[in-house]
């Protein structure tokens, strides 16, 4: 049986998607030949990609947990979701705060047709799920508003996800439409690849990374906190390694920085 046999005919299999490269990476099915492919290129370049992919899903758990636990976030809108994972945002933040609300967001109609089966809420809380694009701040915030009351705090999740928005497509404008939307009191969550620590294997893979209208943006860690955080007042320990970010003992050793190459941070808009 063919891999694609059964899957709804807008979900092109021969074009590969970065949600499906990422599943791929971090040891995921929900893949096929050709993001394999394009998967293995970029892994030829960088063979540290598969632990930056852990790394940062890693820090996505430790972002939520302090958000819900610490800070009081109770709605959560995460932007460019990815394939259904353990200890999705729901998860984490609904074992903490059994009211708490989360809406996913992709462009990829597979990752929302997995999302809907397996990304069940607590039955204090909930759940939904838009296909969209992060390029259409309004259509995602137009259809948020179902779930998340966005007269109270949000906490904007962006997970490996601005890398791929070239400053052509105007990213800045993206995020302060997004974060305009928003009240004083909600929070910003990203992560973004970064170059600086391994330079000679990142100049082969903008080549090597053949996604339809995907062409990655290799910033550094001050142009990454530029474009994400300007305005924002970071969370202590501010812009690190997704691997820095508050890690508990239980993580186990840091993995050097060209292991990671992986920036992440967690800001608050102010009052």
């Amino acid at each position: 049986m063919p891999e694609a046999a059964g899957l709804p005919p807008e979900i092109d299999t021969s074009v590969p998607h970065p949600a499906r490269i990422y599943d791929y990476w971090i040891g995921g099915k929900d893949n096929f030949a050709a993001d394999r492919e394009t998967a293995e290129k970029v892994a030829a370049h960088i063979p540290a990609v598969r632990t930056m992919a852990r790394e940062n899903r890693a820090f996505l758990g430790r972002a939520v947990r302090y958000l819900a636990a610490e800070a009081g976030v109770r709605q959560f809108l995460d932007i460019g979701t990815g394939l259904p994972s353990v200890n999705s945002v729901h998860e984490i933040a609904q074992r903490i705060e059994p009211s708490a609300r989360v809406v996913y967001a992709d462009n990829d109609p597979l990752v929302m047709a997995h999302a809907r089966a397996l990304l069940t809420s607590s039955p204090e809380g909930r759940t939904a799920y838009v296909q969209a694009d992060f390029r259409d701040p309004e259509t995602i915030l137009s259809s948020v508003r179902e779930t998340l009351d966005l007269g109270q705090p949000v906490a904007l999740m962006l997970l490996a996800l601005l890398h791929f928005i070239p400053d052509s497509e105007d990213p800045e404008g993206i995020l302060a439409t997004l974060l305009g939307a928003l009240p004083a009191g909600s929070y910003l969550v990203a992560s973004h690849v970064t170059p600086e620590h391994d330079p000679e294997r990142f100049a082969g893979v903008k080549g090597d990374y053949q996604v339809p209208g995907v062409s990655p943006a290799h910033r550094e860690s001050g142009e990454f906190a530029r474009l994400a955080f300007s305005g924002l007042d970071l969370v202590p320990p501010g812009v690190v390694l997704v691997s820095e970010w508050r890690r508990d003992a239980a993580a186990g050793p840091v993995p050097a920085p060209a292991e990671v190459s992986c920036y992440g941070g967690v800001a608050r808009k102010p009052d």
